[in-house]
């Protein structure tokens, strides 16, 4: 079973920075597209980041310039550098690996990200 453990959420102050991690096991991470969502109290999950397998990316509009998405295929690991952080950002983060050609996706557990003075 496909396995994805994210890392690096805290508490942070407004303008603070933050890197999201997302280790993936048990897949042939080259094949993946990979993305970021988060999911804020009382809200929808929402796609913050993705980048392909190709490595072309794109971001929320609200997280672009901010945010930035990047993968180390070596490490099976994708990546959330988070800058200039504000409230809004506060939610719980999650990571998601997705190959449509077998409709396949899967999550990982999740981490918290608090911005707040």
């Amino acid at each position: 079973q496909v396995q994805l453990v994210e890392s690096g959420g805290g508490l942070v102050q407004p303008g603070g920075s933050l890197r999201l991690s997302c280790e993936a096991s048990k897949m042939i991470f080259i094949m993946y597209n990979m993305g970021w969502y988060r999911q804020a109290p009382g809200k929808q999950r929402e796609l913050v980041a993705r980048i392909t397998s190709g490595g072309s990316t794109n971001y929320a509009d609200d997280v672009k310039g901010r945010f930035t998405i990047s993968k180390d295929n070596a490490k099976n690991t994708v990546f959330l550098q988070m800058n200039s952080l504000e409230p809004e950002d506060t939610a719980v983060y999650y990571c998601n690996a997705e190959l449509p050609a077998f409709a396949r996706t899967y999550w990982g557990q999740g981490t918290q990200v608090t911005v707040s003075s």
